[in-house]
């Protein structure tokens, strides 16, 4: 394997992993107070238009790397607004 290889995985790797943490904790308490909606809107925006441009490229490690990345983001991201929705969370930046 290349070295620009095993940097392409550990960069998916890493970009896979990075919301599990969060979500993680999120699942298990239910508490988005400290969240930003605005920047989980950014960011749900964001990994969706790589997807996109990886799909439009055919690119297999781009597509499955955003593809999973979605799933926590997404999650954090219907929690929050949840939580916005019935008042719980105030609608800040």
């Amino acid at each position: 394997m290349s070295s620009l290889a095993i940097v392409g995985f550990l960069a998916s790797l890493f970009s896979i992993m990075n919301q599990f943490p969060q979500a993680i904790k999120v699942f298990r308490t239910q508490d988005t107070h400290s969240l930003s909606l605005v920047m989980y809107c950014v960011v749900v925006v964001a990994i969706t238009l790589w997807l996109v441009y990886g799909i439009m490229l055919r690119d297999a490690p781009l597509i499955w790397a955003n593809a999973l990345s979605l799933v926590p983001i997404i999650y954090i991201f219907i929690i929050k607004m949840k939580n916005t929705i019935l008042g719980i969370d105030k609608l800040s930046i």
